[in-house]
This record gives structure tokens, C-alpha cells and sequence, in this order.
């Protein structure tokens, strides 16, 4: 088998030691082109290239919500779902401390700090998925079975 050279992000260290099986695509990454630019390279439907995004509490307690793609998170049922006032997308400064990670590279594997993790219950039901390997432009393939025995996230209904 031949592997094909790709960076060796945090997340990938990570996907490599929980032995997960997934394959590295890589994309020419656009600015604010999210996740249909990345469905339109790798010639994927974008319900499929899910995105990790950081998010926070009104108090500022950081959390990850891994969305697929075509959907936004519904921020009133988000903060229903945690049982607080507000929610709000972190700032993309904030979200890399947090993180580690440059937006638009955010991976939910190896971030800087721990932090909870949410997956929309839809992603679950997917045959894989493409998400953010710790680089602008780089995703791994995978089951939804290997995010969910690696990341052990809280399942969620917040899509819109």
C-alpha cells in the first residue's frame, strides 16, 4: 500500500494512536469557504464534510459542536440542551486558544485544552464522514463509529 505524504497535524498523531481507520484528503482551501467549498473539491455532498465548531456560554465556558456541514446549530437549543441563558460561536482568537487550531483548520481531535464535545445525532447515522484533520484544507475520512470511541462526545439534536 502506498501512503500518500500529508502534514502530520495533532489531530492526525491522534487519529494514529486510537487506531482509528481513516484517509487524509486534501483541498485548495478558500477563505470563509467552508464546508461546501470543501464538498465541491473532494466532490462529496456537503451533509457529509461535517464542521467542528467552538463555541461558548454566556459565562465564557468553551465547548466543541461537530455539525454537519449544511446545517447551523440552533444556538436557543443548544443553550436548552446545557440548561443556560446564551450560547455564541467564540471569537475566531478565542476559539484558537481553546483549540490550538487556526479557524478553518479546527479539528475536535487534539485540541489544546479538553474541552466537551457535541455531535449532532445525524452524523451518527452517516457511512463517514470528512472533518477538519488540523489543517486549513486537509480532512480525514471516517466513521462515525471511530469519532465517537475516540472523542466519547454527548449526542445532541441542535440542528437547524
Amino acid at each position: 500500500m502506498i501512503e500518500t505524504k500529508y502534514p502530520m497535524t495533532q489531530a492526525v498523531r491522534i487519529l494514529k494512536e486510537s487506531g482509528a481507520t481513516f484517509v487524509i484528503h486534501a483541498y485548495a482551501y478558500e477563505e470563509r469557504g467552508g464546508t461546501a467549498v470543501a464538498a465541491r473539491e473532494l466532490g462529496v455532498d456537503e451533509h457529509r464534510v461535517v464542521k467542528t465548531l467552538v463555541m461558548e456560554t454566556e459565562a465564557k465556558a468553551p465547548f466543541i459542536v461537530v455539525m454537519c456541514g449544511d446545517k447551523e446549530v440552533s444556538t436557543k437549543n443548544m443553550a436548552r440542551h446545557l440548561g443556560v441563558k446564551t450560547v455564541a460561536p467564540c471569537s475566531p482568537d478565542t476559539a484558537a486558544k481553546h483549540t490550538g487550531y487556526l479557524v478553518g483548520g479546527t479539528s475536535p481531535f487534539g485540541t489544546r485544552k479538553p474541552l466537551k464535545i457535541y455531535v449532532e445525532r445525524g452524523i451518527m447515522d452517516l457511512p463517514t464522514i470528512y472533518i477538519n484533520a488540523g489543517k486549513r484544507g486537509l480532512l480525514a475520512e471516517m466513521a462515525p463509529a471511530d469519532l465517537a470511541r475516540i472523542l466519547k462526545p454527548e449526542i445532541v439534536d441542535v440542528a437547524v
